[in-house]
């Protein structure tokens, strides 16, 4: 099955592959809207306890079995938030916004955890979908909400060509004020 998916949906982003090792050794990540899991399944590899959640049922099947990867299904914009009283080491979110949660996505974290976050931004209309402003980040604005007591490690924005042109903001995070970071 996993053959039969476009290169980008099992390859890992560059930014996740790079920021990882900040996260604890051995600690428990979120991949947040998980899609097809390639960053579950990437960051269960290499030791992390995963939770991968995604409201694609057919989308997590592709992960049942896998060591050290425990999928949810659940819609993470309607209904109850799922994750009432967890937090975790690490989460990571690709393509995917959803202004709403953004504050109790944030709570996820334990202090000292990372936050590895990819999407499309303005701009992004061009090169086709996402198109709908809500579902597209504004200038600066990754970094805005991450005001306060955050550790920016890392914030790019802009153009890209790969995996395929597009317009998008990332930023990697940790939450606090940790001591000197070893960046990888």
């Amino acid at each position: 099955m996993l053959e039969q998916l476009h290169p980008s949906a099992v390859t890992p982003s560059t930014w996740v592959t790079r920021f990882a090792p900040l996260i604890a050794g051995g600690g428990e990540v979120l991949d947040f809207a998980c899609g097809s899991g390639r960053h579950a399944r990437w960051l269960a590899q290499r030791g992390y306890r995963v939770e991968a959640v995604d409201r694609d049922g057919i989308a997590l099947q592709l992960l049942h079995g896998l060591p050290k990867v425990h999928t949810l299904e659940a819609d993470l914009e309607a209904g109850g938030w799922p994750y009432g009283g967890r937090s975790f080491d690490g989460l990571v979110v690709t393509n995917y916004l959803f202004r709403p949660r953004f504050e109790q996505l944030l709570d996820l974290l334990r202090p000292g955890g990372v936050l590895i976050y990819e999407t499309f931004m303005l701009g992004n209309e061009r090169f086709g979908k996402p198109s709908n402003p809500d579902f597209l980040l504004r200038p600066n604005e990754l970094l805005q909400r991450l005001a306060g007591n955050w550790t920016i490690v890392a914030f790019e924005q802009g153009e890209v060509q790969q995996p395929r042109p597009a317009v998008v903001q990332r930023v990697c995070a940790v939450r606090g004020q940790p001591g000197t970071l070893v960046l990888p």
